[in-house]
């Protein structure tokens, strides 16, 4: 029995599909781990970085908008990791007390992807991230977590789909759907040069638009619903403004994010 227990003690700890929470009086965060998948011919492991939130507080978006910081995730520690990829579940814009910004409130699930260096050993997956929460004014975070994945569904799977589905679809402009980017085109009939942006999608939808430059450095403005969309469909305009020092808009390539419910899809248009 004491041989038992000594080689129990002795040995490595067995995946879970979930970490410890690392947690503040603001927020929380763990690391979850669910079945693995196979893409472009290799094998995949399927995880995510779970922030719980406190009522009334939010974290940010890749792109924050006005105010906050964007997440900053490090895996650089990990074992057995190629590369983890973050996936970017659709954000809503709140009001803050800069502006307004784009992000999550109360809990949200970036999904990963993650390569094996060889995937034949195991996985453990560690975590150092640092990122920001906001209620009205915002607060710098960090937390930790680790998690040895075993690539088996498990408690998490659901979780994570239901993340996943939230991740913007890529399209085309012009691309048909029950959401879609109609068109986008520029316009200096203001005296400023803009871009105007019509988004199609479902009747009585609460439709929003979210536009990034080709480089974080680039602070575009949220854009804002205006006039004269044709049936069915939203428009939106945005100021080429925020751009970089030295940075020209002609040939830069904008990420457009539309969304409207549960529903996102993103496209590139290009100030050709």
């Amino acid at each position: 029995m004491l041989a038992l227990l000594l080689c129990a003690a002795a040995a490595p700890a067995a995946a879970a599909d979930a970490s410890l929470w690392d947690n503040d009086t603001r927020s929380a965060v763990r690391l979850i781990g669910a079945g693995n998948v196979r893409e472009n011919g290799g094998l995949v492991l399927r995880g995510g970085v779970e922030i719980k939130l406190q009522p009334g507080w939010k974290t940010y978006w890749r792109y924050p908008g006005d105010a906050g910081v964007p997440p900053l995730f490090d895996f650089a520690a990990s074992d057995n990791v190629k590369s983890a990829t973050v996936l970017w579940p659709a954000p809503v814009r709140f009001a803050d007390g800069s502006g307004n910004s784009i992000g999550y409130k109360t809990a949200v699930i970036f999904p990963l992807r993650i390569v094996p260096q060889d995937v034949s050993k195991p996985v453990r997956l560690r975590l150092n991230l640092d990122y920001a929460v906001c209620e009205t004014l915002c607060i710098p975070a960090k937390a930790k977590a680790e998690l040895l994945l075993s690539g088996s569904q498990g408690s998490q799977d659901a979780a994570l789909k239901a993340a996943e589905a939230l991740v913007p679809k890529p399209r085309a402009i012009g691309d048909g759907g029950t959401l879609s980017i109609r068109k986008a085109w520029r316009d200096n009939s203001s005296g400023k040069p803009q871009v105007v942006v019509e988004v199609t999608a479902p009747q009585g939808s609460n439709v929003d638009l979210f536009a990034e430059g080709p480089s974080p450095d680039w602070a575009l403005p949220l854009p804002s619903p205006v006039a004269g969309a044709a049936s069915g469909s939203k428009r939106f305009v945005f100021e080429l403004d925020g751009l970089p020092s030295g940075a020209k808009a002609e040939g830069a390539a904008l990420r457009l994010t539309a969304t409207a419910g549960s529903e996102a899809v993103e496209a590139v248009f290009r100030l050709d």
